[in-house]
């Protein structure tokens, strides 16, 4: 089994929570319906979760039900509306939303831009995350942004991760579903797996 999951008993036994708080959280859309993942064992159907994304939301969830909060509360603190959200490229750098070769790059495929919305801003925070790890030059900067920005759409309501792969010094970028796997043929290098909801919680966390 995935070391990277942990199944629906284990997660009830480790936290403390309850069956029916779990399913009243996913019906509150405090834990998205992507997490529940459900996989055949030689007992039948079970299901399992993310581990360390599931441990930390409940984590946060239980704090936040010690202050008093309501499930509502706690649903708008963890999965904010962020759709109405504007910022200029001016802010973006001044609150270390993205670095300047990030805000650059972005600027040469969208010279006009201005300000921000949130869609934008999440597709300069992921181009950012990647022209850090030193893997990926500015000129392929607008494969990236091409790539979310065309395929973002197909995955709506989904969880799905950004891709960038490697292969005789050319980079190739794509969307997959979180819970794929890749295969690789040989001399291919995979570059950076980043998961978009991971991304989404941490910008609209410093918004």
């Amino acid at each position: 089994m995935d070391t990277g999951l942990i199944s629906k008993k284990d997660l009830l036994k480790d936290t403390g929570i309850s069956y029916g708080q779990l399913y009243r959280w996913k019906r509150k859309k405090l834990i998205p319906e992507e997490w529940f993942i459900r996989k055949s064992t030689f007992t039948g159907q079970q299901t399992y979760f993310p581990r360390d994304r599931i441990l930390v939301r409940i984590e946060r969830i239980l704090d936040m039900k010690d202050e008093d909060l309501s499930l509502d509360d706690i649903a708008e603190a963890v999965a904010p509306d962020l759709g109405g959200i504007g910022v200029t490229l001016e802010a973006v750098v001044e609150e270390g939303l993205a670095s300047p070769a990030a805000v650059s790059a972005f600027q040469a495929v969208h010279p006009d831009s201005e300000a921000l919305v949130f869609g934008e801003l999440l597709s300069l925070y992921l181009l950012d995350r990647l022209l850090a790890t030193g893997e990926l030059s500015l000129e392929e900067s607008r494969t990236v942004l091409a790539t979310l920005e065309e395929g973002h759409a197909a995955f709506e309501g989904r969880e799905y991760d950004l891709v960038c792969i490697r292969r005789m010094g050319v980079a190739v970028c794509l969307l997959v579903s979180s819970s794929a796997e890749i295969g690789l043929e040989s001399g291919a290098r995979l570059v950076a797996r980043m998961n978009v909801q991971e991304c989404v919680e941490a910008l609209g966390a410093r918004l």
